[in-house]
C-alpha cells in the first residue's frame, strides 16, 4: 500500500503533435499544461519513457505538500499504458497514485468526475494503461458529450473544441486541474464531493 511520501504521477492523455492540441481528446494535455504552469516548470524528455515530464510538488507547504511527476505521453492515445508503465516504474510510482486525466464521451461537457478503477467505457487511452497495469489508478473524466447527430466518435473526439465551448474551457480546466490538488491533498472522497458535477 502506497503511504504519503510516495510520489504521484499525474498522466494527461492527449495525442502529440501541433494538430491535436486544441482536439476534445487532448483535454488531458491541456489541464497537465496548465499543472505544470502552476508548478513554475516547463516539461522535458523524460528518462527511459516515451514522454514529457514535469517534476515538482503539489499544495501548500508542509504535510500537505505532495511530490508529482506530471506526464504527457508522447506516443499516440492508443499505446499509452507503455510510457505510463516506464514512467511508474522509473519514479517508483504505486499504481494507487496513478491520475489519469481524460476526455469522457458519457459525461455532459464540463462537467467532471473523479473515480478510482473501473471500466475503459471504450477509451482507447485507459484500454491502453489498464493492460500494461490493471485497473485500479485514479481517473479524473472530463466530460465532453456525445457526438451531434450522426456523427462518428473518432470524428467528434478529434475535433477542436466548439467556438461556444471555448468561451468557457480555460475555466474548466482550470476546475480541473483544482481537482488534481484536492485529490493529491485531500483523498478521494474529499475531491469527489467538491468536484463531481
Amino acid at each position: 500500500m502506497s503511504d504519503a511520501t510516495d510520489p504521484w504521477l499525474i498522466v494527461g492523455l492527449g495525442n502529440p503533435g501541433p494538430e491535436y492540441a486544441a482536439n476534445r481528446h487532448n483535454v488531458g494535455f491541456m489541464v497537465a499544461d496548465l499543472l505544470a504552469e502552476r508548478i513554475g516548470g516547463k516539461f522535458k524528455r523524460a528518462p527511459k519513457a516515451q514522454a514529457q515530464v514535469l517534476e515538482g510538488r503539489i499544495g501548500p507547504p508542509g504535510p500537505l505538500s505532495r511530490r508529482v511527476v506530471v506526464a504527457k505521453p508522447m506516443s499516440y492515445m492508443n499505446l499509452s499504458g507503455g510510457p505510463v508503465t516506464a514512467l511508474r516504474d522509473f519514479y517508483k510510482v504505486p499504481l494507487d497514485h496513478v491520475v489519469a486525466v481524460h476526455d469522457e464521451l458519457d459525461i455532459d461537457y464540463g462537467s467532471l468526475r473523479l473515480k478510482l478503477g473501473g471500466g475503459d467505457n471504450g477509451h482507447n487511452g485507459l484500454k491502453s494503461m489498464t493492460k500494461s497495469m490493471g485497473p485500479d489508478y485514479h481517473r479524473i473524466r472530463f466530460g465532453i458529450g456525445r457526438p451531434p447527430g450522426r456523427m462518428q466518435v473518432a470524428d467528434f473526439v478529434l475535433k477542436d473544441f466548439s467556438s461556444t465551448e471555448r468561451k468557457e474551457l480555460g475555466f474548466l480546466v482550470d476546475r480541473a486541474a483544482d481537482s488534481v490538488e484536492c485529490l493529491l491533498a485531500e483523498g478521494l472522497e474529499r475531491a469527489q464531493s467538491a468536484y463531481n458535477s
